[in-house]
């Protein structure tokens, strides 16, 4: 602890874990704590299933028809990661035509707009272009761009196009899913990226817990933990680290489902994701859900779970995932949380304090990377660069090998 650090990072959730990881691999001097004695915080997955059930307060346990306890992780936070032919997918022309257009597109070649100007033209005047109808829009802006709104419908079309390529192209990488997902739960990706931290020498401290954190002319300069101070030119944290720093910003309801059988009219698929749009059940907000099972060492044999969430907008939560707990049944257990959602009240420059938002209703990672790339932004002044990341690892691993 008595040491001086480039940078402290207090909690382990996957964005606090992945932003520790980038800084050790840029050659700063990274201490990362965690009051829990365990990896993931808020995205952890939980095991045995004994656990699940503690942690929701049902005292009678898990029934025997439920297998092993130990054949249990259960994600508290459930995302899907993108990996990076569409067209068989669909029948309708005009769509086909559309996501040929879409394939196609290359905003460095004007010969692929098709009379498209990618910075003027509204994504609205595009579906409008191609005579696309208000489901297949739905569809596209909310399970194709995993836009949460429809306000992208009035922006330039630009960034539209090359989120609706990125789900194209993750398709076109596996043939199954445009999306991963790691066997164990979530809560391995932590750790991983604790463990690149690690190989670049960065300092672990599990079950630690933070007194204080110590500022002196409205800059962080260290964090203080039993009696201890390590100190620190930046810290990077999640909201439950900082109360003062951050505000309420809504709430999402998350409902856990333990299934026996696979969700209807899904090919009796092992894994899939849900997106109900807004549009489809009156609501401002998108429902989502995410169902992994036992193909995935999550659930006993035979098992599956499904996580039906979205954010709150009534004083009656669980009724707003209705719609998608009736795609579920039968349910064999539920385990209803209401979470709130955070987010910093100022962006760091100042304080050199660097505070994640609370994970949303989303079953994808979009809103995570967003958080993660803002962050980094702030903290090193320029923008991420993921391929100057990887030639750094080639060099380091490429030494060793030598």
């Amino acid at each position: 602890m008595d040491e001086e650090y480039d940078v402290i990072v207090l909690g382990t959730g996957l964005t606090e874990c992945i932003l520790s990881g980038i800084m050790s691999v840029n050659g700063k001097k990274v201490l990362h704590m965690d009051r829990n004695p365990y990896y993931g915080g808020e995205s952890s997955s939980i095991t045995p299933l004994e656990e699940l059930y503690k942690r929701f307060q049902l005292l009678e346990g898990p029934p025997e028809m439920m297998g092993r306890g130990r054949d249990w992780n259960v994600d508290l936070i459930p995302k899907f990661l993108m990996a990076n032919d569409l067209m068989g997918m669909f029948e309708k022309r005009r769509f086909r035509k559309f996501l040929v257009f879409v394939a196609n597109f290359d905003e460095n070649d004007a010969k692929t707009f098709e009379g498209v100007d990618p910075q003027n033209t509204s994504m609205r005047d595009v579906y409008r272009k191609f005579d696309l109808g208000q489901d297949v829009i739905d569809f596209t802006g909310h399970a194709l761009a995993l836009y949460r709104t429809d306000d992208y419908l009035d922006q330039p079309c630009l960034e539209t196009i090359n989120r609706i390529k990125l789900y194209s192209e993750s398709l076109a990488r596996y043939g199954k899913s445009p999306y991963l997902y790691p066997l164990y739960g979530l809560g391995e990706l932590p750790q991983g990226f604790a463990r690149l931290s690690a190989i670049y020498g960065g300092t672990y401290m599990l079950n630690k817990p933070v007194d204080d954190i110590i500022m002196e002319n409205g800059k962080v300069v260290g964090v203080k933990s039993e009696g201890e101070v390590a100190r620190c030119k930046q810290l990077i944290c999640d909201p439950s680290y900082v109360p003062d720093r951050v505000r309420k910003a809504g709430q999402v309801i998350r409902i856990i489902c333990i299934l026996s059988h696979p969700i209807k009219n899904t090919n009796d698929a092992n894994s899939c994701q849900i997106i109900i749009p807004q549009n489809q059940v009156n609501r401002k907000s998108d429902i989502y859900v995410c169902m992994i099972s036992y193909a995935h060492n999550v659930a006993a044999q035979g098992k599956y779970i499904a996580i039906a969430s979205t954010t709150v907008e009534t004083a009656e939560p669980e009724k707003e995932v209705e719609p998608a707990l009736e795609l579920l049944e039968p349910i064999d257990q539920k385990f209803v949380a209401i979470s709130d959602l955070y987010e910093p009240i100022d962006d760091g420059s100042e304080s050199q304090v660097f505070c994640s938002c609370s994970y949303d209703a989303t079953t994808h990672f979009e809103t995570t990377c967003n958080d993660i790339k803002d962050i980094y932004k702030r903290m090193a002044g320029s923008a991420f660069d993921f391929e100057n990341m990887k030639r750094k690892q080639n060099d380091v691993f490429g030494e060793a090998d030598q």
